[in-house]
């Protein structure tokens, strides 16, 4: 716990100390320390540059983190209820319904929703993301997702084909706003402000807590769920109210962020190699190493194309995609 406490501050002191704009990097700690309580430090950097470190990075910064840890947390949540170490956050058709809600936003227009209170888009992709996991509980329950899990996976696929169907048709009809839609559903952070931080952090905060206390349960379910059963778990209430905090969760995250993948399965799964598979400290690390993995992850994409920016879905793709990999073929060879 204490590694991965100072691994997620080195991580967010790296983060906020590099960018194309803003004081220079060596500046930056002494800037950081002059906001401490009873603090005086002068970093050197103008006004301009402070207010750029504070309203531009700062927030992307503290938002990757709180993206990163909650699908971390959501993922090795899912893992833990469904007893599959291959699952990830959007399982149950969280990303294709928020990209429904936001593909639906960018074909009405931002622009016509001027006089709302609230941004439309993250509510759009918020609201998009638990329909669809909603009908997937609702189809799965039709089919008898009660007595066995594998039928709500496989309910979430059907929703996911069926709203990634019509989110394509919508699409072909709005040639216009594909671009738009395509750099969402990449992942991005470039925009994010201290509003949406306060936006999603409710939600995650109540999603965190509600699963952390659930891990000693998914200890219980690792050895079965017969088995669970006997010892006094109410196995369906568990997998129930797991399955809501992490679906709330990762469609708050979503709905500010896009679609950033392949982190719910990463983090877990470093976490199980360096810690065990105990959930009583999988949960905890998987929030703290999820939220120094977005961070890390982020600043490539500042510099790569610079003064463009690769979207952080991208980046994660790159450093997820080989490890899901080496990650399958591991328990292939487990199986043998």
């Amino acid at each position: 716990m204490p590694a991965a406490c100072v691994a997620l501050a080195v991580a967010f002191l790296f983060g906020a100390m590099i960018g194309p704009a803003g004081p220079a990097w060596w500046r930056v700690p002494a800037e950081l320390l002059d906001h401490l309580p009873f603090v005086r430090i002068d970093s050197g950097a103008t006004e301009l540059q402070s207010t750029v470190l504070w309203e531009i990075r700062m927030p992307r910064v503290v938002l990757a983190g709180i993206v990163g840890a909650m699908l971390s947390l959501a993922g090795a949540s899912f893992q833990g209820v469904f007893r599959n170490p291959l699952v990830d956050p959007y399982l149950l058709g969280v990303a294709a319904g928020a990209g429904l809600g936001a593909t639906l936003i960018f074909v009405v227009g931002r622009s016509t929703s001027q006089s709302w209170p609230v941004d439309p888009l993250p509510l759009a992709a918020f609201i998009g993301g638990l329909v669809a996991v909603l009908l997937t509980y609702t189809v799965g329950a039709g089919f008898g997702a009660s007595r066995n899990p594998t039928t709500l996976v496989l309910a979430g696929v059907a929703v996911t084909s069926l709203t990634t169907a019509v989110q394509t048709f919508m699409l072909q009809k709005n040639t216009d706003v594909v671009r738009q839609v395509y750099s969402w559903i990449l992942g991005r952070l470039s925009s994010a402000t201290w509003g949406d931080v306060r936006l999603v952090l409710p939600y995650v905060v109540v999603s965190g807590a509600v699963l952390l206390a659930h891990r000693r349960l998914l200890d219980v379910l690792r050895v079965g769920e017969d088995e669970a059963q006997s010892l006094g778990a109410r196995v369906d209430r568990i997998r129930l109210t797991v399955v809501i905090a992490a679906t709330l969760g990762t469609s708050a995250v979503v709905s500010v962020s896009g679609l950033i993948g392949f982190v719910g399965i990463v983090v877990p799964h470093l976490v199980r190699l360096l810690a065990g598979a105990s959930y009583r400290r999988l949960l905890p690390l998987s929030i703290l190493a999820g939220a120094a993995f977005l961070i890390v992850a982020d600043i490539p994409g500042r510099v790569l194309s610079d003064p463009a920016e690769t979207p952080i879905g991208v980046v994660t793709a790159f450093l997820g995609a080989p490890f899901f990999i080496l990650v399958l073929r591991s328990r292939q060879s487990e199986a043998r």
